[in-house]
């Protein structure tokens, strides 16, 4: 039996409970990738990263949203789409993955970023092009407050993130916390990250991977606080 040790808890990777696709979501500075990465290492999956340090037009868009809005969303819908056919032409045995992104949600930002007419377009050709895609297992949706967001925007430090302004941040938001009260088509799951740390606290990791573990279907919330951290330091 193969199995993965984390600080506090086990994992055993022939559990069927493990789901084999998890999509973890939620705005700029939640820290999805960090998770997806954690999450990969401890089950031993593949990572499905959206890399946006490829997309040429984001740091224009971050400079100027309005001029720049539309061809970065065509970018990420194109570059999501690629990924995500190339994972459903693999041999679906093997398919055990992690993504920080879900594209079900790509509309999401087109509705905050884009002007009437251009959201039109954007929406024809999402229509036309987003089919017969694979669905994620589990969804983790991973929230927190605004200025939690932007805190930790301006911590990382990364230069093609600095001119992003709390109100944007306030707008994804806001669109995010819509987007997932309406979303019953995978099971998913809700994390309250505002008071635990998934990067570097074992303890909030570990517990939040017991708690995937028994996460099966419907809707689920994880609202943990960092008392059992503060009190094992």
């Amino acid at each position: 039996m193969e199995q993965s040790s984390l600080s506090d808890v086990t994992v055993d990777l022939s559990a069927p409970t493990i789901p084999s696709y998890i999509a973890i979501e939620g705005p700029i500075g939640i820290g999805k990738t960090t998770l997806a990465k954690r999450l990969a290492q401890s089950f031993n999956y593949e990572t499905l990263l959206e890399e946006a340090e490829e997309n040429p037009f984001l740091e224009r868009f971050y400079l100027d949203r309005r001029a720049n809005a539309l061809p970065t969303q065509l970018y990420f819908l194109f570059q999501r789409i690629r990924k995500l056919q190339d994972l459903r032409q693999g041999d679906i045995f093997q398919q055990v993955r992690i993504s920080d992104f879900l594209i079900d949600k790509d509309p999401l930002f087109a509705q905050v970023t884009l002007d009437d007419d251009e959201y039109r377009l954007y929406q024809n050709v999402y229509d036309n092009i987003i089919t017969d895609l694979p669905k994620p297992d589990l969804v983790i949706y991973l929230q927190a407050p605004t200025e939690t967001l932007y805190d930790r925007v301006q911590r990382r430090g990364t230069a093609i993130e600095r001119p992003i302004k709390q109100s944007y941040l306030q707008q994804l938001n806001d669109a995010y916390t819509q987007f997932f009260y309406h979303y019953d088509d995978t099971p998913l799951l809700i994390v309250n990250t505002a008071e635990i740390n998934l990067a570097e606290g074992d303890l909030d990791y570990d517990n939040l991977v017991k708690y995937i573990l028994q996460t099966k279907s419907g809707r689920h919330y994880y609202n943990p606080h960092p008392i059992a951290q503060a009190a094992a330091s």
